[in-house]
């Protein structure tokens, strides 16, 4: 039985926000859907034919019955203490005429608990869940607690209108980073937090701090990844026409975790061998990454591919 089958049956755990996207066009009227970073990571996850349960906060109202029926028509369980929120939260998104998306939020962020689910090899966390108070110190308890069992993901999805302090919010970050096993983080998180560093430079920094693998998404221009064994490597981006960035950063985390999760390299007793993933794996994961990113963006809104979508 080989590593992969073992996990079978498993679920991973995502942690942190969702809510409603309402999406502004040049010219056009805005649009409202669900998401939220760990929300589309937990959504991508189950596209890719993963068990995921996530630890949300949502309201009763309308807004969150529309997050609740996007979650079930994937697949995604929520935890029972999910639904209790006063009102749904929101994410305005301002889109250029290239597709790029700019935000203002109006975050609800009270989480009471975490509850991690049997035969979990993998929680992931990140965006506003790991920032915003008082919900992160929740946040921050629970993957302390998970681990001892578990890997740990963490994507920092920096959002500097609510995190105007680069200062600050490199000083949360990096504490998540000390827990994590995996970090994935694009160039412009990096560029905002290293106040003029070189993006590569802090990236591989946090080697230092305890991670086993470290990757940087840079748009167009492709991804770094460093292993805390001394490996980098490099992989290109797939060229498609954009139609919107919505969720592409998600959606690769999704995937990052999926290969992992495919070479046998998830859970708290695999950490030696995620240290020392070999090249030609890391960078067969990686480029798989690139395509379900591709196709993300490839369409409108944060949208990730379904498994037989891909090569």
């Amino acid at each position: 039985m080989t590593d992969s089958q073992t996990l079978s049956g498993s679920t991973a755990l995502v942690i942190g926000e969702s809510l409603i996207d309402i999406v502004g066009r040049p010219g056009e009227p805005e649009v409202e859907h669900p998401g939220g970073s760990p929300m589309n990571v937990a959504i991508g996850l189950a596209r890719l034919g993963r068990g995921v349960e996530l630890a949300t906060w949502f309201g009763s109202d309308d807004r969150g019955a529309v997050i609740d029926a996007r979650l079930a028509a994937d697949g995604v369980g929520v935890t029972g203490v999910s639904r209790g929120a006063a009102r749904t939260s929101t994410a305005t998104a301002t889109l250029s005429a290239d597709g790029q998306a700019r935000y203002a939020f109006d975050l609800d962020w009270s989480l009471p608990a975490v509850t991690l689910p049997p035969n979990c090899p993998v929680v992931h966390t990140g965006s506003l869940g790991a920032a915003i108070a008082p919900g992160v110190e929740i946040v921050r308890a629970a993957v302390q607690e998970a681990r001892s069992v578990s890997t740990i993901s963490y994507d920092p999805n920096i959002r500097p209108d609510l995190q105007p302090d680069p200062v600050a919010a490199r000083r949360t970050v990096e504490g998540f980073v000390k827990l994590a096993d995996v970090v994935k983080a694009s160039d412009e998180d990096l560029a905002y937090i290293g106040e003029g560093a070189d993006p590569e430079e802090v990236l591989a920094g946090w080697l230092d701090l305890g991670p086993k693998l470290v990757v940087m998404t840079r748009g167009g221009d492709g991804v770094i990844a460093l292993t805390a064994s001394g490996l980098g490597v490099h992989v290109a981006a797939k060229r498609v026409p954009v139609v919107d960035t919505v969720g592409a950063g998600d959606s690769f985390t999704a995937g990052l975790i999926d290969g992992l999760w495919t070479a046998g390299l998830l859970g708290a007793e695999k950490r030696d061998a995620l240290r020392r993933i070999d090249a030609k794996t890391l960078e067969e994961i990686l480029d798989r990454c690139t395509e379900i990113a591709g196709i993300t963006v490839s369409r409108a809104g944060a949208n990730p591919p379904r498994i037989d979508e891909l090569n």
